[in-house]
C-alpha cells in the first residue's frame, strides 16, 4: 500500500457530519407511502414512529437491536473520522438501552481523487471504536463514488423489559442531556478554516465519546424514554419525544451545556446550512420567552450534531438514581436537568 498522506476531508465535500441529514419536513415527505405493510408480530419498533433504530422480539425476552447510520466528512483527519462516524452509529443502540454485539462497515470512497491508503485509515479508526465498545467490525460494503462517505450498521441486544424508546415521556418527568450541543458551529468553523486548535481538541473529544452509558440508563425503570441528539438538534430531537409521547415540554436553556468556545464563531457568523433547515422545518413549534436572546436560541436548538448526547426523560422520583449514574460515569456537569415534560399545551416546546 502507497504511504499515507494527509489529506483534508472535509475539502472533497459539500456537507459534513449529521449535518448533511435530509432536513425534518423534507424527510417525512420521502417517507410517506400508499402501501400497507403487513403486520409483523415480533416488530417491537419500527418505522411508524420516529425512534433510533429498530427492534424485534426474538422470543426469549430479548430483543434485537438493528441501526445504520453513515455521512461524509466532518473533520479532516480520516483516523478521527473514522472514530466519529462509527461512535455516532453505535449511539443509536445505546439510545435504546441496548448492548452493542457487531458491526458492518458502510464505505463509499472516491478513487479517483483519494488514495487507498486514507480510506484505510478511515477504516481503522472504525476499528478502534469498535474496539472500545467491545464489538468486532465483522464486514462491510464498500463502493467507488464521488465523494467519501462512512458509517456503520450496528447490531444489539436488549432485554425487552429495558428496551427505551423515544415516545414513551410522561408528564413531569425531568430531562437530562448528557453532552454540550453546538458541534455543529464548530465543524462549519473547521469547514471554512478558523477553527482554533484547542477548540478542535474539545469538538474531537466530544464527538469520539461513546454514549454507553445508554446501556446502564435502560435498566433503570425511571427512564422513561430514550433518544440521542443528533442531526435535526436538540429542538429536533426533544420535538419528536415530546410530540410521540403526546405531551409538551419546557426547557430552562440556561441549564443546557454549550461546548465551549462557541460565542466566537457565533460572532463570525458561521453556522452550518442544516441549522437553517432544521429550524424552518420546526421552529413554529417553539415558543421563545421574551427574556432570552431569540437569536441564540435559533442558532442553537436546531444546531446539527453528531454523536451528540443522550435525551433521557426521567421520573422525578427516580432522579437521583440517575444523577448518581451520571456521576460515576464522570457526567457531573449534566445532572442539572434541562427542563420538563409537561401535559399537551398549544406549542410543543417552551423556552424559559
Amino acid at each position: 500500500m502507497e504511504d499515507y498522506k494527509e489529506y483534508k476531508l472535509t475539502e472533497f465535500t459539500t456537507g459534513g457530519g449529521c449535518g448533511c441529514k435530509i432536513a425534518p419536513s423534507v424527510l417525512h415527505q420521502m417517507l410517506q407511502t400508499n402501501i400497507v405493510a403487513p403486520e409483523y408480530e415480533n416488530l417491537l419498533v419500527g418505522n411508524n414512529s420516529m425512534d433510533d433504530a429498530a427492534a424485534y422480539d426474538l422470543g426469549n425476552g430479548t430483543a434485537m437491536i438493528a441501526t445504520t447510520d453513515f455521512f461524509t466528512p466532518i473533520v479532516n483527519d480520516a483516523y478521527d473520522l473514522g472514530r466519529i462516524a462509527a461512535a455516532n452509529a453505535i449511539s443509536d443502540v445505546y439510545a435504546m438501552g441496548g448492548t452493542p454485539v457487531m458491526a458492518i462497515a458502510i464505505l463509499s470512497w472516491p478513487l479517483k481523487t483519494l488514495p487507498i491508503a486514507v480510506g484505510q485509515k478511515v477504516l481503522e479508526g472504525a476499528r478502534a471504536i469498535c474496539k472500545e465498545a467491545g464489538i468486532p467490525l465483522a464486514g462491510g460494503h464498500s463502493i467507488d463514488t464521488s465523494e467519501p462517505i462512512f458509517g456503520l450498521a450496528v447490531n444489539g441486544t436488549c432485554d425487552i423489559k429495558n428496551l427505551k424508546r423515544n415516545n414513551t415521556a410522561k408528564a413531569g418527568n425531568l430531562l437530562f442531556l448528557t453532552k454540550p450541543i453546538g458541534v455543529g458551529i464548530m465543524s462549519a468553523a473547521l469547514k471554512k478554516g478558523v477553527l482554533k486548535a484547542e477548540h478542535y481538541e474539545l469538538f474531537k473529544k466530544q464527538l469520539v465519546k461513546l454514549n454507553s452509558i445508554g446501556e446502564q440508563l435502560g435498566k433503570i425503570n425511571g427512564v422513561t424514554a430514550m433518544t440521542d441528539v443528533t442531526g435535526f438538534g436538540l429542538g429536533g430531537h426533544l420535538i419528536e419525544m415530546t410530540e410521540g409521547s403526546g405531551l409538551s415540554a419546557e426547557l430552562i436553556f440556561s441549564n443546557i451545556k454549550i461546548i465551549e468556545g462557541i460565542e466566537e464563531y457565533r460572532a463570525q457568523k458561521i453556522a452550518p446550512g442544516a441549522t437553517n433547515r432544521n429550524w424552518n422545518g420546526y421552529g413554529h413549534k417553539i415558543n421563545i420567552a421574551d427574556t432570552l436572546d431569540t437569536n441564540l436560541i435559533n442558532s442553537l436548538l436546531p444546531d446539527p450534531q453528531t454523536n451528540g448526547g443522550l435525551l433521557i426523560a426521567v421520573d422525578e422520583a427516580q432522579k437521583d438514581i440517575v444523577i448518581e449514574l451520571f456521576r460515576k460515569n464522570g457526567l457531573e456537569n449534566h445532572i442539572m436537568p434541562i427542563g420538563r415534560m409537561m401535559d399537551k399545551l398549544e406549542n410543543v416546546i417552551y423556552v424559559k
